[in-house]
C-alpha cells in the first residue's frame, strides 16, 4: 500500500511524456500561472517584466526558476487538527539557470506545543529549458537543519535531492518530481532513506483565475517516519504578474498528517536586484 502512489504517479508521468508529439504550442507556467505570461519563459527575461514563479501551494517543485536577479518570497499558513504552521521560502535568481533557496518555518504548532520550526537552504539548477516537445528539466538539492524548539521538527540534519520535470500542453501545465531523502537519525549516527514522488497539474481559466491539483507522497523511512500520500486542490488568483495568491486544502490518504489541512498563501516577486527591470516596475511599488 505504501508504494501504490508511486506506481500511479509514474504511470501518469509516462502518459504526459507520451502526449508530447501531439501537444499544441507550449507556454511556461507554474502551479499558479502568472498573469499575462507569454509563450515560453525566455521572452519574459527579455521583456523586462517581473513575473512570479510560484512553487506553492503544492509539495511538488516546478523545474522553472525565478528570473535572473529577481528576489522572490513565498509565505503561507496551514492548519489542521492538532497542527498549524507558517511556512516560508525565499528564492533568488543568481544566474539564468541557477536559483538559490532558503526555507524556514517561523512558527510551528503540533499537539498543543508551539515553537519556531526548522529551516533549510539549497539550490535549483536548470539543466535545459522547455523547447518543442522537450520538457524543462532541473535538479534540486536542499539541506534541512533542526532549528525547531520544544521537540518539534525533524530533530536531525537531513538532505533531499530531486529531479524536476515540467511541461506545458497549451494551458495545461504539469510538474513531475522524483527524488531521495536522507533523514538524520535523532540521537544516533547515519540516515534513514525515503523516496519522494509528486505529480501536479495547473491551468488558467481566465486572465486572473486558475487552479492546481496534486498527488504526492513519501515512501516509508522508519517506524517513526511511515509512508504518506496526500491529495491537494486549490484555486489561484493572479493579483498582478508579480503576485499570486492561493488557498485550498489537502487530504491525507495515509501517513502522519491530519486528515484534512487547509492553507492560504502568497508568492511575491519583490525586486530585480540586478536592476535590469526597474523601468518596468509599477509606480506604486
Amino acid at each position: 500500500m505504501g508504494m501504490t502512489y508511486k506506481a500511479v504517479i509514474i504511470a501518469l508521468a509516462f502518459c504526459m511524456i507520451a502526449l508530447g508529439p501531439s501537444a499544441p504550442r507550449v507556454f511556461a507556467r507554474e502551479q499558479a500561472p502568472p498573469a499575462e505570461q507569454g509563450p515560453a519563459s525566455t521572452p519574459e527575461e527579455d521583456s523586462g517584466e517581473i513575473s512570479a514563479v510560484p512553487n506553492r501551494p503544492t509539495l511538488a517543485t516546478t523545474a522553472e526558476s525565478v528570473q535572473r536577479g529577481v528576489l522572490e518570497v513565498e509565505y503561507g499558513f496551514e492548519g489542521g487538527r492538532g497542527h498549524q504552521n507558517i511556512n516560508g521560502l525565499v528564492k533568488f535568481g543568481l544566474f539564468k539557470n541557477l536559483e538559490l533557496r532558503f526555507l524556514h518555518n517561523p512558527y510551528e504548532r503540533d499537539g498543543g506545543i508551539a515553537a519556531m520550526g526548522d529551516c533549510g537552504a539549497g539550490f535549483k539548477w536548470k539543466i535545459f529549458p522547455q523547447k518543442g516537445h522537450r520538457p524543462t528539466v532541473s535538479l534540486l538539492y536542499s539541506a534541512f537543519l533542526p532549528t525547531a524548539g520544544n521537540g518539534l521538527g525533524i530533530g536531525a540534519t537531513s538532505h533531499q535531492a530531486l529531479v524536476l520535470v515540467s511541461k506545458d500542453f497549451g494551458k495545461q501545465h504539469f510538474d513531475v518530481n522524483e527524488g531521495i531523502n536522507a533523514l538524520g537519525r535523532v540521537g544516533a549516527a547515519g540516515y534513514d532513506r525515503s523516496y519522494f514522488s509528486a505529480l501536479s497539474w495547473s491551468t488558467s481559466f481566465t486572465k486572473k483565475w486558475g487552479a492546481t491539483a496534486e498527488i504526492a507522497g513519501f515512501s516509508r523511512a522508519s517506524a517513526d517516519n511511515p509512508a504518506t500520500l496526500t491529495l491537494l486542490a486549490a484555486p489561484t488568483y493572479n493579483l498582478k504578474s508579480w503576485m499570486v495568491l492561493d488557498a485550498g486544502a489537502y487530504y491525507a490518504v495515509y501517513g502522519n498528517y491530519p486528515r484534512w489541512t487547509i492553507f492560504a498563501g502568497v508568492t511575491y516577486a519583490i525586486a530585480d536586484l540586478y536592476h535590469k527591470r526597474l523601468a518596468n516596475r509599477p509606480a506604486h511599488r
